[in-house]
């Protein structure tokens, strides 16, 4: 008979605790729905991405003259680049640690 200490291991030397198979295959688990749900929100923030992308752009059309449209289609083409670009800086830095 075996006497169960506050240490998670028995007196003959058998743990009880949670590093099992079990254990680790649900954690594995939870790790991988959480790159599905990761997926699919970046999917979903691209598809939302480009609609307000070609929402602005017809706004920028119908709104600005004939004469200044390149120019404020230029300037918002330059403020994406630049949010994309420290986006993925900031990645990059985040994966390099």
């Amino acid at each position: 008979m075996s006497e169960e200490h506050a240490s998670g291991t028995t007196t003959d030397g058998v743990s009880t605790t949670d590093d099992d198979a079990t254990g680790v295959f649900s954690g594995d688990v939870a790790r991988y729905v959480n790159y599905v749900v990761l997926a699919a929100l970046v999917l979903l923030a691209l598809v939302a991405g480009v609609q307000f992308y070609t929402g602005v752009s017809r706004t920028i059309s119908q709104w600005v003259t004939y004469e200044y449209r390149s120019i404020v289609q230029a300037a918002f083409n330059l403020a994406v680049l630049l949010i994309a670009a420290s986006g993925i800086s900031l990645q990059i830095r985040r994966i390099a640690r």
